[in-house]
């Protein structure tokens, strides 16, 4: 079972690295296309509008052909469209290409996690936060490539041609030690699931009720991680007056919070149980940026801005993991409604606060993450105090999602 933890990990690894590698390409390839920054944005919307055109297709994906086998090849689709957007000669071509690059990602999101959970399971204990530890590493790795990339001249087809082949490779030899059996046995299906459920009106309203709460929790999460990448540094600079080399402090201070929150999340799980981990992640976002805000300086913003994403670190991951328990849901219908839901957010919480900034001031624009987190501590009891890891999840085939 150590094999195919690492398979796992690899498969995130990958996941990681490979849009970290694309995006510090982007400033390069609107100067090439001349892009406005009106066309520019435009485009750029085009990798989470695919991810919401198709994300709703994993699940059946997943009961048709296996997680393992998705992940596989959505890692290989998207590496090959990462390429793609590399060599575009033109913005229709680099928008499809960032379109498509969406879409196999967020399929591969879902069935990379379904695989983790099946690890999980087999475990009979929490390690689904250390997977996606390992996918902030791989973001690491890859933005730290292109980086060398840039300054030693390498042509952009050059570079991700070579990492997109490289993390192919590597995601060919985990499909090796992959867990291919996505179904438990019929006797554990029995214990685990009703099997009586056929529509989707016999559904039971709490089971609906607790999906969304988890799904609020899992956008949440997507929309602090947002403040890091989107905003600490244009507070930090403008709002502060933070010198150049100091403004990129706050989101570094997230990334490297969250990784630390990752790499230690399952135990906490396994300690304390999900509903008080997630309570304490919400009230850490809240006190964190909270007190930033209302006391503003450049090195409480920064600190700020790290327990935020000690806070946020295993909401995300939870939050897939709990919804993939849930009774009534057929295998990976859950996991793909909340990852559908959380990818909204991507898309949501950049207007909103850019609204709220225009019409006030970024400050209180950003006063935005603190009230999620407060609410994030509110919707916490939708999350179970402990999974039973022992159990099957999603399992049933008779129900209706």
């Amino acid at each position: 079972m150590q094999k195919a933890r690492l398979a796992v990990s690899a498969l995130f690894l990958t996941n990681g690295a490979l849009f970290a590698s694309m995006v510090p390409h982007y400033p390069e390839i609107k100067a090439d296309l001349a892009l406005g920054n009106g066309v520019y944005g435009l485009a750029v919307a085009a990798f989470p509008a695919g991810a919401l055109a198709f994300g709703s297709a994993a699940a059946f994906l997943i009961r048709r052909f296996g997680s393992a086998r998705i992940a596989v090849a959505g890692t290989v689709t998207t590496a090959v469209m990462v390429f793609l957007v590399s060599i575009s000669p033109s913005l229709p071509s680099f928008a499809l290409a960032l379109f498509f690059a969406g879409s196999s990602d967020v399929i591969t999101d879902v069935a990379q996690n379904a695989q983790g959970l099946q690890v999980q399971q087999r475990y009979h204990r929490s390690i689904i936060n250390s997977f996606h530890a390992v996918w902030s590493a791989g973001v690491v790795i890859g933005g730290v490539s292109a980086s060398i990339s840039i300054a030693l001249h390498i042509g952009r087809a050059m570079h991700l041609g070579l990492i997109s082949a490289l993390l192919i490779i590597l995601a060919l030899v985990a499909s090796r030690f992959c867990i291919f059996d996505d179904q438990p046995s019929r006797d554990t299906r029995k214990q685990s699931r009703p099997e009586s459920i056929r529509t989707l009106t016999s559904i039971p309203f709490h089971v609906y009720a607790s999906l969304l709460g988890m799904a609020f929790i899992g956008v949440v999460a997507c929309a602090v991680e947002d403040s890091g990448s989107s905003w600490a540094s244009l507070y930090l600079s403008t709002s502060l007056n933070a010198p150049a080399a100091v403004a990129p402090l706050g989101y570094i201070s997230l990334a490297a919070a969250q990784l630390v929150g990752r790499a230690t999340g399952d135990r906490m799980v396994d300690a304390f149980g999900m509903r008080q981990v997630t309570r304490f992640g919400g009230a850490l976002i809240a006190l964190g940026l909270g007190l930033a805000l209302l006391f503003p300086s450049i090195p409480g913003t920064i600190a700020g801005f790290a327990a935020a994403g000690f806070g946020v670190s295993t909401l995300g991951p939870n939050s897939m993991a709990a919804c993939d328990n849930l009774p009534y849901l057929r295998q990976g219908s859950g996991l793909t409604v909340v990852s559908w839901i959380m990818r909204a957010g991507f898309l949501l919480f950049p207007p909103l606060v850019g609204y709220i900034s225009d019409a006030v001031n970024l400050r209180t624009g950003l006063l935005v993450f603190p009230i999620l987190g407060v609410l994030v501590v509110l919707a916490a009891n939708v999350m179970p105090g402990t999974i039973r890891h022992d159990e099957s999840f999603a399992t049933n085939s008779d129900s209706s999602l």
